[in-house]
């Protein structure tokens, strides 16, 4: 939904309260609806940012992880092709193998971390996924209850503005319940 013609209804429908004070209240609630719609898309899209900032350092550090197994298992060929091909010098051999068994002991180490840390970035990735999702039901649940109680200006029906301020409701409720994941 374009801002611009969202806030054309609502100076829309402040007017027509202006004209039927009946209405006042109606275009009040709207009026909140509007700036709970508006704090509902802002959480919702900086929650989408940080999802997105996450699964990409997530991603990296999978990627740093596999880089370190692929050195890994090079130096493990290697030791394997020194241990079984005839060699001039022996005694260098040797100790070129236990000095690569040092680096990959080193290695299997550092592979450990590096995969608890990209373990742990998918968990804030999941975070941040299920609180963008409510905030984005939030979002929408305001949305409908605002275009419902617009619906009071057309009909002057009372059972309209009730029905937006519980779609206004709960879509406050999915918001708020966003705010409390972590």
């Amino acid at each position: 939904m374009s801002e611009e013609p969202e806030m054309q209804d609502l100076q829309e429908a402040a007017e027509h309260g202006r004209e039927n004070s009946n209405l006042a209240p109606v275009s009040f609630t709207m009026a909140i609806l509007a700036v709970l719609v508006a704090i509902a898309a802002l959480l919702g899209h900086r929650a989408h940012t940080e999802e997105v900032l996450k699964q990409d350092k997530a991603t990296d550090t999978w990627n740093y992880y596999q880089a370190k197994n692929i050195r890994r298992h090079t130096t493990e060929q290697l030791d394997e092709l020194l241990k079984v091909l005839p060699l001039k010098d022996a005694a260098a051999a040797e100790a070129l193998v236990k000095k690569n068994e040092a680096f990959i002991e080193k290695n299997k180490g550092e592979q450990e971390k590096i995969q608890e840390e990209a373990k742990a970035l998918e968990s804030e990735v999941d975070v941040f996924t299920h609180r963008a999702n409510h905030y984005d039901l939030g979002e929408t649940l305001l949305e409908m209850g605002l275009v419902i109680c617009s619906i009071t200006l057309l009909t002057k029906r009372r059972p309209f503005w009730y029905a937006g301020i519980l779609f206004g409701i709960a879509g406050t409720i999915a918001t708020v319940m966003g705010t409390m994941i972590h």
